[in-house]
């Protein structure tokens, strides 16, 4: 019995070592950059028939990302998708991530953080508040 329980014990602190390893090579290296594998895609998914906020909703949310990211977005790092929803092809991409009207969707991994009410209420009057919202998921992500 001694001898299962001190496998049992070596075992559960070589994954607790192996565990905090694997979490701390994840982690920024305080150089100001984000780990490589760090991704950020960003979807609005809109209908066929737009008025001026939605438009102003991509159109203030593309200039903030090449606002602030512009190196990021030209390396791939961080993404954007404007998505027709109405159109079957966008079906199983909206099926997937939840989505079902229009909303401005930040990823990364397992994240998701939904800006739809912040982009509407500000896109057309406070464009930078809005963008200020942007930047703080964005750079949330990349930490």
């Amino acid at each position: 019995m001694k001898k299962i329980f001190s496998v049992l014990m070596i075992a559960f602190f070589a994954a607790q070592a192996f565990a905090f390893t694997s979490a701390d090579e994840k982690k920024n290296d305080g150089s100001g950059f984000a780990p490589a594998d760090k991704k950020v895609e960003v979807y609005y998914f809109h209908n066929e028939r737009r008025c001026a906020t939605c438009e102003a909703v991509e159109s203030e949310t593309k200039k903030a990302l090449e606002e602030y990211y512009s190196d990021k977005m030209k390396a791939g790092t961080i993404t954007f998708l404007s998505v027709n929803i109405e159109e079957e092809t966008n079906e199983a991409l909206a099926e997937k991530l939840g989505v079902s009207g229009q909303t401005l969707l930040f990823i990364s991994g397992e994240q998701k953080v939904d800006l739809t009410n912040d982009a509407f209420m500000y896109a057309r009057t406070k464009p930078e508040k809005l963008k200020k919202e942007i930047r703080k998921t964005v750079d949330e992500f990349l930490k």
